[in-house]
């Protein structure tokens, strides 16, 4: 998440805000109004809400599987209160009543802020950065170089430059290694063994035509080799041509990585357009003349021989 931190309190309520947190509230058009210092109660009046909304929600605690599932249950669980519960200051109507009142009167959010936090990290030559007490793979054009991490609340983003090397869920334990085994592509098109023995490559939960077709080549160091063949292509061609490139070889009943090959670059030529022959097209530029005085001619040279 973003860090909100100011970076200058002066006695007043005047400060110096995060550029970041200026960048929020100039998206949702909000100005932002501090506490005063040493004034507890200000600060206490936000405290007290967050424990009111945390005995009404979230009592006894719960668990779930994600974010995404907490936030649509929390939604939910919002709207219901709103709909039996009166509003504070008319109490004729809900609370939900009063937002739809109030509805017309408010612009609509075009985009959702884009809420992260950007850190630089050193890739490793393992093709790995370091980042809240886990590890994380990028792309292998990245080794050795410094890349800006953008963490989110769920998951983050790995740039080198204006080109994203690496995206990953966010994981909050310690000590793991994530590993995208695509990052290491391009190292195991000149390692082909590593496909077996490669961190990288345990486990690694192939797209199925793929998967039946590593299968179909069977095991040891030339099965490997021909895999990764086609396995490289995905550099040049993309994922889901290699995958149609390998339902069709399959669906002949052949397993050949030089047949998957040769589909892939047949469909990378353009096609050639046909051209339409019309009646206009075959008229002469030069139409033949009927003058039969030249055979006339003809026997003049004849009779002059």
């Amino acid at each position: 998440m973003p860090t909100f931190a100011e970076s200058s309190v002066p006695v007043d309520k005047e400060r110096v805000f995060n550029r970041r947190f200026l960048i929020m509230t100039d998206h949702y058009m909000v100005e932002p109004t501090a506490c005063s210092p040493a004034a507890g109660w200000e600060k206490g009046q936000v405290e007290q809400q967050v424990q009111t909304i945390r005995g009404r929600f979230f009592q006894p605690r719960l668990r779930f599987a994600s974010l995404a599932e907490l936030n649509g249950w929390l939604e939910a669980e919002c709207r219901r209160w709103a709909e039996h519960h009166a509003h504070p200051e008319r109490g004729d109507i809900t609370v939900a009543e009063a937002l739809d009142m109030e509805r017309p009167a408010l612009q609509p959010i075009l985009a959702p802020f884009d809420g992260f936090h950007e850190s630089e990290h050193a890739v490793t030559g393992t093709c790995l950065i370091s980042f809240d007490r886990n590890r994380y793979s990028v792309m292998s054009t990245a080794a050795r170089r410094t890349v800006q991490v953008r963490s989110y609340a769920d998951r983050i983003v790995i740039r080198c430059g204006d080109a994203i090397v690496g995206e990953h869920e966010r994981h909050f334990g310690r000590n793991r290694t994530i590993y995208d085994p695509w990052h290491y592509l391009p190292v195991l098109a000149h390692k082909p063994g590593a496909l077996r023995n490669g961190a990288p490559f345990q486990d690694w939960d192939l797209p199925p035509a793929l998967h039946r077709l590593r299968r179909r080549l069977g095991t040891g160091d030339e099965a490997d080799r021909r895999f990764v063949r086609v396995l490289s292509a995905v550099l040049t061609d993309g994922l889901e041509p290699v995958e149609a490139a390998v339902r069709e070889a399959l669906a002949n009943g052949t397993a050949s990585d030089e047949l998957i090959l040769n589909i892939l670059s047949r469909r990378r030529e353009p096609a050639t357009p046909h051209s339409i022959v019309t009646s206009e097209d075959r008229m002469l530029q030069h139409p033949p003349l009927a003058d039969c005085a030249r055979y006339d001619l003809l026997r003049g040279y004849d009779a002059a021989a």
